[in-house]
């Protein structure tokens, strides 16, 4: 429900910080005091269209704030969890809006603190507060919001749920069918050309290490009787010949080595040539062992070439490099395994075919539940018509079948009204009164007040053009509908507002120093409450009878 309601340079409210409370509160005051105001910054807050005249004379920016109490509805929860706007405080259960407006109308808004879209403070809006007035923006006349009643009425919200959940299925098995015949022969002649790519790269078996072996094996093989030349010389200077270098260090060792005795200095140089030595022991030693290892088969070299020759000759074919073959071997495989994946048309079909019906079984279950609870609520709405001076009216819910089937069901549906008997039924939508429209509209919130919708209920103009036994009704009618929810009611007939749980007057007064016309609310206590409806009873005149009426129309209500 609504907790608070802060308004700052707004219109003709300098500041206004209002704390609500639940049951059903009136709003009285003269003509002209501003009474509307609330609901103009409440409609604002709650993403209507802002305009920079709505600005205080003076001011540069307006500001209004409104805190919500959402325990007790899950649905305003999630959606504050699901757009990331959930409450940083203690209490979890809370949703507090605001809205600035400046002179140059750029306008802002805020979720719990969080920038906000006009769209989402709007869609926020709907699920806390129901504005029933003569303004065309108001829920009940959303087809939509028509449907959503519908439903809620019949108890087939979860059906339509399920039905739009079918009709989704089914225009996504819809759209696959169609891709697939429109790329049918694409798609055949793609998988050809992946299967044949798969085909020839897996017989290659070629394996990404392969490459680097493969080249390094040729090189040695078509240069291997120029490396054994080498090697076998190598030898020969080193270890074989007849003036081998080997032979030659080993002489000079055994020589400077009987030298040491003389000459102890010779040490540094004679571990130098040892060091030699055992150098051109172990050289001579790995030369030998590769002269071994060296191959001259010219088989083997053939079977590289050809191997060679082949890697070569399939990479051009898919222009690619030897060592990206692997890869390419892969991405053609998952395409392949992904065409295999892709279905066939005549699975799709059947499984079109299977989606429809199951649509069909739902939605047709839906018209039926739809048809018994449009039959109910218009002729417990017409009922209620006749109590609020509006005898011979008839209210009925149109249901016309949908051209083609929809997310929505298979049936457009209007809530249409004749107010006056002998006038023919017509749109709600097109209703020309606001009174009228108020009170069908508070007709239906009664019928359906235990249904869970909007918490909080706001009526505007609902007596206009009644009075008398009408306006009591009208005020029983409110008082009812707020043991259920949060009503608020503007309104000048003391019937209607010595109905209320709790009264507030809306005046306004001139501020000397400024020279504007500011309003003010005050919460009425009893005594108060007896002058206030004595005034709305007498007018400006007011005796002792017309506060003893009114002291009674107060105790008549309590």
């Amino acid at each position: 429900m609504l907790k608070f309601l802060g308004i700052r340079d707004f219109v003709i409210v300098d500041q206004m910080e209002l704390e609500f409370v639940p049951g059903f509160t009136v709003l009285t005051g003269e003509t002209g005091a501003g009474k509307s105001i609330l609901i103009d910054a409440l409609s604002l807050v709650l993403g209507e269209r802002s305009d920079p005249s709505q600005i205080r004379n003076g001011c540069e920016r307006a500001d209004i704030s409104a805190e919500f109490d959402t325990a007790g509805l899950p649905q305003m929860e999630d959606w504050l969890h699901e757009n990331g706007f959930e409450s940083d405080g203690n209490d979890s259960s809370g949703c507090l809006m605001r809205r600035t407006v400046d002179i140059q109308g750029r306008s802002r808004g805020f979720i719990n603190g969080r920038v906000a879209t006009m769209q989402q403070l709007r869609a926020a809006g709907e699920k806390l507060v129901d504005i029933h007035g003569q303004h065309a923006h108001q829920s009940m006349l959303r087809s939509e919001a028509q449907r959503a009643l519908l439903d809620e009425f019949a108890g087939s919200l979860e059906l339509a749920r399920t039905v739009k959940g079918a009709y989704d299925h089914w225009q996504d098995l819809v759209r696959q069918r169609s891709a697939w015949e429109k790329n049918a022969a694409s798609l055949m002649q793609e998988r050809e050309q992946a299967e044949r790519q798969v085909s020839e790269l897996s017989a290659l078996n070629f394996m990404p290490d392969e490459w680097q072996t493969l080249q390094a094996d040729h090189s040695r093989l078509s240069h291997a009787a120029s490396l054994l030349e080498a090697a076998q010389t190598g030898l020969e200077v080193l270890s074989e010949g007849e003036s081998a270098a080997l032979s030659q260090i080993n002489s000079v060792i055994s020589r400077l080595h009987d030298l040491l005795r003389c000459d102890a200095n010779l040490q540094a140089v004679f571990d130098l040539l040892e060091s030699a030595q055992i150098q051109l022991q172990e050289a001579v030693y790995e030369l030998s062992r590769y002269r071994q290892s060296l191959d001259l088969d010219p088989e083997q070299l053939s079977g590289l070439e050809e191997r060679l020759s082949t890697i070569h000759a399939m990479a051009r074919k898919y222009r690619a490099t030897p060592p990206e073959l692997p890869e390419l071997l892969g991405t053609a495989s998952r395409r392949l395994e992904e065409l295999d994946h892709s279905g066939d048309g005549e699975m799709l079909a059947r499984e079109e075919a299977a989606a429809r019906e199951k649509y069909l079984q739902s939605a047709e279950q839906l018209s039926a539940e739809r048809k018994k609870a449009a039959d109910q609520l218009g002729q417990q709405v017409t009922a209620a018509m006749q109590t609020l001076a509006m005898a011979g009216g008839e209210f009925s819910v149109a249901l016309t079948a949908h051209p083609q089937p929809s997310a929505s069901g298979m049936e457009h549906i209007e809530f249409q009204v004749s107010a006056h008997g002998g006038s023919p039924l017509r749109s709600l939508a097109k209703v020309a009164s606001g009174g009228e429209l108020s009170r069908i509209s508070l007709a239906i919130q009664v019928i359906t007040s235990k249904l869970g919708t909007a918490p909080t209920l706001i009526f505007d103009e609902v007596d206009v053009g009644i009075g008398g036994r009408v306006a009591e009704i009208v005020g029983g009618l409110l008082k009812k509908l707020g043991r259920e929810r949060q009503v608020m009611c503007i309104t000048h007939l003391p019937q209607v507002a010595s109905a209320g749980d709790h009264q507030w007057q809306v005046s306004k007064s001139l501020d000397p120093a400024r020279g504007q016309v500011t309003s003010q609310i005050a919460v009425l206590a009893d005594q108060e409450r007896i002058e206030e409806i004595a005034r709305m009873l007498g007018g400006q005149k007011i005796t002792e009878t017309t506060r003893q009426h009114a002291a009674e129309m107060l105790r008549g209500n309590a």
